[in-house]
């Protein structure tokens, strides 16, 4: 699997929402997502572009590769931000 992050392992079709990824940080996604505006705009992007990536990938990617990575990279960037949101809050 070279040349994955951590966040791109080909999993075909699954949601890869921050409650799904992230479930006992449920709290803290519920929290920032209602109290910071930034969070929340980036969390709505993540979901969008993961929502992109799932329907090209159920439709076998109709796009190119450098596209498709493109936007995986992009999804992985968003991740690795929110990511360390959640764990910079305290409870």
């Amino acid at each position: 699997m070279s040349g994955y992050s951590i966040w791109e392992i080909p999993m075909l079709g699954e949601i890869h929402c921050l409650i799904n990824d992230f479930p006992n940080m449920e709290e803290r996604i519920i929290k920032l997502t209602k109290t910071d505006q930034t969070f929340a705009q980036l969390n709505d992007r993540y979901n969008a572009l993961d929502e992109e990536i799932r329907q090209l990938e159920l439709k076998d990617a109709p796009i190119s590769d450098v596209s498709m990575h493109s936007l995986k990279h992009e999804r992985a960037e968003l991740k690795d931000k929110l990511y360390q949101s959640l764990i910079s809050v305290k409870g």
